[in-house]
């Protein structure tokens, strides 16, 4: 197994702890049996997410994290992940992309939630990563199994996911008092400045 990981922060104060960070990403791909994987993970302010999710979601707010898969290759080289199975979507496969996490909705959520602005950070990133991985969240049941991987590895770092009792109704509604996290494509070029088409976002 190979993991290649790139930590950045542009957020203006977050103090990011980008060793713990880096610790959980390299979990959550063994425990998800990921045998190659290519990720770059970007802390920002929710003036630049905003940005990037009206530029790819036509969503005109901010989110908590958006990601986006540039490649998902299985061992035998085939191009179709599994959609259907509750663990392992991406076991023995070679995935890339890109996260992008957003500290300022993560500071809110953290006291609602009643833990850490590092605890809640590290859910997303971890949520965004599980995307790359061919997990979604669009149905109840996909949203449940999303959980249980979230679960399955935040445990193993001693963290228990807290989840807040308020969601959106509508895929298009502003935050409020909810979480938003989410998927994407990105196009053939290399460095995390360059995002392109079919992003998701959304989480909670």
């Amino acid at each position: 197994m190979s993991y290649e990981i790139d930590i950045s922060c542009s957020h203006p104060a977050y103090p990011l702890d980008r060793s713990c960070l880096l610790k959980t990403l390299q979990h959550a791909l063994h425990v998800e049996g990921v045998r190659n994987a290519v990720l770059s993970v970007t802390v920002v302010d929710s003036r630049t997410i905003h940005r990037l999710n009206r530029e790819h979601l036509q969503h005109d707010y901010p989110t908590d994290v958006i990601s986006f898969q540039l490649d998902w290759t299985s061992s035998d080289g085939g191009a179709d992940m599994p959609t259907q199975l509750p663990t392992g979507r991406s076991a023995d496969a070679d995935i890339e992309g890109e996260v992008v996490v957003n500290a300022d909705i993560a500071a809110e959520m953290a006291e609602q939630c009643g833990w850490s602005t590092k605890d809640e950070l590290t859910l997303y990133a971890v949520h965004g990563m599980l995307h790359i991985c061919g997990y979604d969240d669009q149905t109840d049941n996909e949203k449940e199994i999303m959980r249980a991987r979230e679960k399955a590895v935040l445990l193993g770092m001693g963290l228990a996911p807290q989840y807040p009792g308020l969601r959106r109704a509508e895929d298009d509604e502003p935050p409020g008092n909810s979480m938003h996290r989410g998927s994407a494509t990105k196009d053939g070029s290399s460095g995390s400045s360059v995002i392109a088409a079919d992003p998701t976002e959304g989480t909670r």
